[in-house]
């Protein structure tokens, strides 16, 4: 996730590069063109690539709310996830006998390894990676069976919820409540899995990158007038602020790419990891994530 801070110019050039170069080599392609063969290209009114541009802004305007509600939809998932999973430690610590300390314990340390196997999962990283610190070699060995690694820890709590029922060290009611609140988590997994998988049409990028550079030709045309020394940098400026525009659209729409316009989920299971150790009165407890240079990961 991109944070309150300077934006390196490297970073905003890195993602439209390539535009740019096709943009630069189209102006001074039209601009040679319209200079040799002045007589054979009609004049070109400036309203047609206005009423292009206006077109090409309503379009970009419509891509930057859809991919913004994916990102905030994505982001809100994981905000439930944290409510969750501090109300999950509380009702263990309430509704589970006070002899089953260490069951508890397993329990809260199994679902902090679910919170960081989600977000490697979503990222198509590891779903395993770095969770040794948080479950039995038994546990690693159970989820490696299974191809959904974290429904797989969801499991394993769940079936040691019921273990704890069966030997009387909760109500049936308590363990409703716990089952209810583990259902969260299954479905809060299931719609950030969802917008994973359902990819925004790919079409709506390519002909808008199309319009962009029809856009491009018709305006240098209208501007054939100018001079090629202010005419170029001047199409460089007006196509980069809309590929820029539709790049970050792209991204945002994505918010689980591992990129730094991601929604920040390592940082939020690290939050996550706070809160349930210090519930559980741990004396080792990490610091929160920092970010690297202008995102949080």
């Amino acid at each position: 996730m991109l944070i309150n801070t300077k934006i390196p110019v490297s970073y905003l050039f890195n993602k439209v590069k390539y535009e740019v170069i096709f943009v630069l080599i189209i102006a001074v392609l039209v601009h040679y063109i319209t200079t040799q063969f002045e007589n054979l290209i009609p004049e070109m009114p400036i309203t047609i690539p206005a009423f292009i541009g206006t077109a090409i802004s309503v379009l970009l305007s419509f891509k930057l709310n859809q991919s913004y509600d994916r990102w905030w939809e994505a982001r809100k998932i994981w905000g439930s996830i944290v409510n969750d999973s501090r109300s999950f430690v509380l009702q263990l610590q309430s509704f589970v006998a006070g002899e089953n300390k260490n069951e508890i314990r397993e329990i809260a340390f199994r679902h902090i390894a679910w919170c960081y196997s989600l977000g490697q999962s979503l990222r198509d990283l590891s779903p395993v990676e770095n969770l040794e610190p948080f479950i039995s070699k038994e546990d690693m060995g159970e989820i490696e069976k299974q191809s959904n690694k974290p429904l797989a820890l969801l499991q394993l709590n769940t079936l040691q919820i019921l273990a704890l029922k069966e030997k009387k060290a909760m109500s049936i009611f308590s363990q409703i409540q716990l089952n209810n609140t583990l259902v969260n988590f299954s479905n809060a997994m299931g719609m950030a899995e969802r917008i994973k998988g359902t990819i925004f049409p790919i079409t709506y990028r390519i002909f808008l990158h199309i319009f962009i550079y029809i856009f491009i030709v018709t305006l240098s045309i209208a501007l054939r007038d100018i001079e090629s020394y202010f005419e170029i940098p001047l199409l460089l400026t007006i196509s980069t602020m809309f590929f820029l525009l539709e790049k970050s659209a792209t991204h945002m729409q994505d918010p689980f790419r591992n990129r730094p316009t991601d929604t920040p989920v390592t940082a939020i299971a690290r939050t996550i990891e706070i809160n349930i150790k210090q519930l559980l009165k741990e004396t080792e407890v990490p610091k929160p994530l920092q970010p690297e240079n202008f995102y949080l990961s």
